[in-house]
Parts: structure tokens; C-alpha cells; sequence
């Protein structure tokens, strides 16, 4: 009997030691500091029916000082084929929060991969309607866990282009 159940445990052994595990996606164009957040862009998008996978696109994120106040990413498209982000390393390095860095990554690619402009629309209570404001409007960022959907589903949704 003990023999059986030793046989019946390497089997389970060998099974589980048989697993197909999936090695984390790699964005080898991409910082390894933003790769989270280029996975939770593409979670996301998944999440509202739009499949995106970032390693298929001419998107590259870098960290690096930026100048000018308030700066703390922006995406250059010098031409079709290229999209550029560029993150501030003093912004990335804050204590600023993972859900406005979230925000900031998010935008950013918004521009560059999604190719959105800014809007600058006003919700009646002062908030702005999208992460894709600006900066230099009125309107109050309300990008929090309370609202985080919400702002989601605009920057996916095809009608706010």
C-alpha cells in the first residue's frame, strides 16, 4: 500500500513539475520600469474588446530628465512610423502614486499608440473628461480609484477620437 502511494505522489510531482508556465511578456523596446504599466494598458484595452499587444507596434518608452516645468512625459511622432515616449526619471523616481504614474504612462500612450489629441472638455462639476487634457485647461484631474474606469473606458472608447 505505502508503495502505491508513493507511486501515486511522484506522479503528482511529475505532473505538476510538467506545467507550462508562461514567461512574463517583455517589452524590449520599452524601460523595464514602464513594463507594468504597458501590461495593464494592454489589460485594459482587452478588458473593453480591443486587443493591442504593444510588442506589435512601433511604440518605444524611455526614462530620462525632461525639461520644463511639470513635465512628466511626453510621446514624439516625428513621423508615421515612429511614436516615442519619454518619461521624466525625477517624476518616475517620486513619491508620486502607481495610479498618477498610471495616468501619466497611460496618456502617453494615448497620443503615441492610440494617436489621440488632447481633449479638453469639462464635466459640470470641474473635473476633466479625459486623461487626454492637457494640463494647461481648468479642469481638475479626478483620476482616482473611484473614477479609474470611468476614464479608461473614455480613452478606448472609439467616439471620444
Amino acid at each position: 500500500m505505502k508503495s502505491k502511494s508513493q507511486f501515486i505522489l511522484f506522479i503528482g510531482l511529475a505532473l505538476a513539475g510538467c506545467r507550462e508556465t508562461v514567461p512574463p511578456k517583455d517589452f524590449p523596446n520599452v524601460d523595464e520600469r514602464l513594463h507594468s504599466f504597458f501590461l495593464k494598458f494592454e489589460e485594459e484595452a482587452r478588458a473593453r474588446g480591443v486587443e493591442i499587444d504593444l510588442n506589435q507596434t512601433s511604440v518605444t518608452a524611455v526614462v530620462e530628465e525632461l525639461e520644463g516645468q511639470g513635465v512628466a512625459g511626453q510621446c514624439h511622432r516625428p513621423n508615421v512610423l515612429t511614436n516615442d515616449i519619454v518619461i521624466d526619471e525625477s517624476f518616475l523616481s517620486s513619491s508620486a502614486s502607481d495610479l498618477l504614474k498610471e495616468l501619466v504612462v497611460f496618456h502617453e500612450l494615448g497620443h503615441c499608440f492610440l494617436q489621440r489629441d488632447h481633449r479638453e472638455d469639462v464635466y459640470p462639476t470641474g473635473a476633466c473628461i479625459s486623461i487626454m487634457r492637457s494640463g494647461t485647461g481648468d479642469c481638475r484631474d479626478n483620476y482616482t480609484n473611484a473614477f479609474r474606469a470611468v476614464y479608461i473606458d473614455e480613452l478606448f472608447d472609439p467616439d471620444s477620437f
